[in-house]
């Protein structure tokens, strides 16, 4: 895998980050493929494990095997599990930025984000619809047209990609358009290729109304976008289905019959996903030119608090991230 280190944003210090990340480090410590350091406050891990202070991602190598590599990023305020601290929202996003620019900088191979509340970062001048969209920003070129990130979970034998993400059912059908369908099934196929080493990918496009729309009877999305855009993908040598019924694709992407699923609605395509894998799912972040996973949850105060919370999806966020890296690497 890549020579370099992973990099770990601290997340909400409040959430499930801390306790996650530092059970995720003595689950990976021993695999050399696997380290990574994590921007973050060092007193937010010395209570769950061993802790290293270091003052550049190259020195992660040296001690990961031992300790927790932590970049500081501070000072963070005093911090109670379950507890937000509007205090900590700067360091929140000091972490992110920072770990984008260590990728960026060819420091780090990868990113991989601890959950954040955005609500809460409002407060340090945050105005971006979410996590994804900022990291997105962080990577636009000085001058450079904005970049259009597209969201895929993993998990449970499932790679599924999201057309719309969180917005209302009644707006769906009114933001799908070709032009976007085609950019998304173009960088889903670049992705699958770069990112997970597939060299003849085959995408499947869901439906949006029940049944596929059964020929225009119960809606005519899928006549009048959604095979369109299929069509003008074929025509650029991208191997893509026209919508498919949403209650059978997934079973057929099991199958073995598509590497990827592209889902027109968020739940649509979250729903298979969690159902298979609910605690080992991976947000993973295409499009970009840095790779970028994340967990798929978010803050889990309540379980932080009660000292709950699973680090099964962080860990399987770090496995994707050292894959992708490699695969870039290798392309």
């Amino acid at each position: 895998m890549s020579s370099l280190p992973l990099v770990l944003s601290m997340g909400d210090p409040a959430g499930v980050g801390p306790s996650i990340t530092a059970v995720a480090w003595q689950a990976l410590k021993s695999d050399p493929e696997l380290r990574f350091y994590v921007i973050g406050a060092p007193e937010l891990y010395r209570k769950l494990c061993p802790v290293q202070e270091i003052a550049a991602p190259e020195d992660a190598a040296a001690v990961f095997s031992a300790a927790l590599p932590v970049l500081p990023v501070g000072p963070v305020p005093e911090i109670t599990p379950g507890k937000p601290n509007e205090a900590s929202a700067p360091f929140i996003v000091s972490a992110i930025e920072m770990g984008v620019a260590h990728v960026r900088e060819g420091k780090a191979s990868g990113i991989v984000t601890n959950p954040i509340n955005k609500a809460l970062l409002y407060s340090a001048g945050f105005r971006h619809p979410g996590h994804t969209e900022f990291i997105a920003e962080l990577c636009r070129p000085e001058g450079g047209e904005p970049i259009r990130p597209v969201m895929m979970l993993t998990g449970g034998g499932l790679k599924v990609a999201l057309a719309t993400i969180h917005q209302s059912l009644a707006s769906v059908p009114a933001s799908l358009t070709q032009e976007a369908l085609v950019e998304l099934g173009s960088i889903v196929h670049s992705a699958m290729k770069s990112d997970f080493g597939i060299a003849a990918p085959r995408i499947a496009f869901t439906g949006l109304n029940p049944h596929a729309g059964e020929g225009g009877a119960i809606g005519r999305e899928e006549i009048d976008i959604i095979n369109p855009a299929a069509a003008t993908l074929r025509s650029r040598n991208i191997n893509i289905s026209d919508a498919r019924p949403a209650d059978t694709v997934f079973a057929e992407a099991l199958s073995g019959a598509y590497d990827a699923v592209i889902a027109m609605t968020h739940d649509q395509g979250l729903i298979p996903v969690k159902t298979l894998d609910f605690w080992g799912g991976v947000n993973m972040t295409l499009g970009l030119p840095i790779v970028r996973t994340s967990p798929d949850h978010g803050t889990g105060y309540d379980a932080a608090a009660a000292g709950t919370a699973r680090p099964d999806s962080l860990i399987a966020a770090i496995r994707s991230a050292a894959m992708v890296a490699k695969n870039r690497k290798t392309a």
